[in-house]
């Protein structure tokens, strides 16, 4: 019996983890509009994509979160080639965020002080899946999130760890709020 428990749970993380690094999520169409981007910081390609959405008027503003707080508006304006009036109208820098979850708060809590009710998020293609459940877990039901999936090349070691953080995010929250249980 343990066997039969044991090989079902390992084809069931197998066929998961297949699922996860097979199906990673692309970019989302250029003509969607929403209220506004988030992008998290990390990976090359991130914030090229966002500030191509917002020069696009895909969305009237953009979050850069988890911004290093030795980074000034002014550097990061000179690297990306952004205007002053770019910068001063449309893009808030968030210090805040250290870690996903950090991303999650920070942007949950800039977009409900503009009201927002949609938001594309971009982040790289690997990190998307926890990334958007880490936003869905902070943003209120009415706000839609759009996943746009910057592509990369990540390595086998970078999809097997991404995987083990999503699905303990999930099961920590299932160990929290289990679903048999009234809230």
């Amino acid at each position: 019996m343990f066997r039969r428990t044991a090989a079902f749970l390992l084809l069931i993380w197998l066929f998961g983890f297949l699922w996860f690094a097979v199906t990673l999520p692309g970019p989302l169409d250029d003509a969607v509009r929403t209220d506004a981007v988030i992008v998290l910081t990390g990976s090359k390609g991130r914030i090229e994509r966002a500030l191509a959405v917002l020069d696009a008027g895909r969305a009237p503003r953009l979050l850069i979160s988890g911004v290093d707080r030795e980074v000034k508006p002014g550097e990061l304006a000179a690297e990306f080639r952004i205007s002053d009036r770019l910068m001063q109208c449309c893009i808030t820098l968030g210090y805040e965020a250290y870690d996903t979850r950090s991303n999650a708060v920070e942007a949950a809590e800039w977009l409900a002080r503009r009201k927002g009710r949609s938001v594309r998020l971009v982040t790289a293609d690997w990190h998307m899946r926890r990334a958007a459940y880490e936003l869905a877990r902070e943003l209120p039901e009415h706000v839609t999130i759009r996943e746009d999936g910057v592509p990369s090349r990540p390595s086998l070691s970078t999809l097997f760890l991404e995987y083990h953080k999503y699905i303990g995010r999930m099961a920590l929250d299932l160990w929290n709020r289990p679903p048999w249980k009234a809230t």
